[in-house]
């Protein structure tokens, strides 16, 4: 192992977890940020979290954050960041994956073998078979593997789980999930890698919708058929992959859902999740504008519908649009809850919130709505 990483029980509880991030792109301050609250929360018991690396790519970009930022060391490669040692002959117990998606599986299976525990930011690939792959990696190589999905440390989130599972609503049998965001033409020229196939892996189910498609799936349970159709609107002369998709889902339980999404709205929508059981309970999650934190905005059980206990749909007065900064900086709250629930696991030698082999779930769903529009077909799991 590299760093004070006991197989059979995690790590040395009285030692500082050491944690490497890999990539300086635009999720790189969440990371950081969440780490340092992590370490501020643990100094007391003896239980620190310290970001000693960073690399990328582009290995002058690396040496001027980490010096802007107080990170001791900076490399251009994972390979080099992994083989680092510092005087106590220690290297990372940990690697924040913060590249771009296709070369998550690279970095991913290169950590455990290291024998590095894992959080990797969505979407875990963009492909089945390297999902698969990286999962299976960690669980021979017995390191904790995690991917953000911190949209389900909501506490509003978490109350329609609750309500799931307490059988407020019984078992879900319906559900809609409504992705409706702005982009500027902009914000896909930024950046070389977005927009296409081989670079992005999809367009806004890959890229924004699998937050939701996540969330939605985590409150209907387990998929077994997806029909949908895909298309680009908008932004047609800025990606060659979807800027709109629809679908419909159908679960083991016999549960049913919509899903439609699209970056091609303006104004921005946000997004809405609702979900009805059983008992005839619904209950609808918003996020808008973009970045906020979700709430409840329909709570109907008995004879009553609450419409806006946690605030309307769209509260009056907002700017909807908001680009990629601001949304990024308003989700490092919830970074921080999801690398507070990572570093536990590590520790105990727990299972995190949400596993690779839960992360691959939500791709599943979306890679079939893909091969659904391609193939005119209903994809059947």
């Amino acid at each position: 192992m590299s760093g004070g990483v006991d197989m059979s029980g995690g790590v040395d509880m009285s030692g500082t977890l050491r944690v490497g991030i890999a990539g300086g792109g635009a999720i790189f301050r969440n990371h950081l940020e969440a780490y340092r609250a992590a370490d501020e929360a643990g100094r007391e018991a003896g239980q620190g979290v310290e970001v000693v690396a960073l690399c990328d790519i582009d290995a002058e970009r690396a040496g001027l954050l980490a010096a802007a930022n107080g990170i001791g060391h900076a490399f251009g490669s994972v390979s080099e960041m992994l083989a680092w040692r510092g005087a106590d002959g220690r290297g990372i117990d940990v690697i924040s994956v913060c590249t771009p998606h296709p070369t998550h599986e690279a970095v991913v299976i290169e950590a455990a073998a290291a024998g590095v525990h894992v959080l990797c930011e969505k979407p875990i690939a963009i492909d089945l078979a390297a999902a698969e792959r990286m999962v299976a990696a960690c669980e021979r190589a017995g390191v904790t593997f995690g991917v953000l999905f911190q949209r389900r440390f909501w506490p509003a989130a978490q109350r329609i789980r609750a309500a799931i599972d307490d059988g407020t609503l019984g078992t879900p049998i319906l559900g809609h999930c409504s992705v409706l965001l702005h982009r500027e033409p902009e914000y896909y020229s930024a950046t070389a890698w977005r927009g296409t196939w081989a670079s992005d892996g999809g367009g806004v189910l890959m890229t924004q919708g699998i937050h939701y498609i996540d969330l939605l799936q985590w409150y209907m349970g387990e998929v077994v058929e997806v029909h949908g159709h895909v298309a680009t609107y908008v932004h047609g002369e800025h990606i060659e992959v979807e800027d709109s998709a629809v679908a419909t889902l159908r679960f083991a339980s016999g549960a049913l859902a919509t899903l439609h999404a699209s970056t091609a709205v303006t104004p921005s929508l946000g997004v809405q999740i609702r979900v009805t059981g059983s008992t005839g309970a619904s209950a609808q999650l918003s996020e808008f504008p973009e970045g906020t934190d979700g709430r409840v905005d329909v709570w109907a059980a008995g004879e009553r519908v609450a419409t806006a206990p946690d605030g309307p749909t769209w509260p009056s007065g907002l700017e909807p649009n908001v680009d990629l900064a601001t949304i990024n900086g308003a989700l490092i709250p919830w970074h921080r809850a999801q690398v507070a629930d990572f570093v536990n696991a590590v520790r105990t030698g727990g299972t995190p919130a949400v596993t690779g082999e839960e992360a691959t779930t939500s791709l599943r769903i979306l890679l079939a709505v893909y091969e659904s529009s391609r193939t005119c077909r209903p994809v059947r799991f």
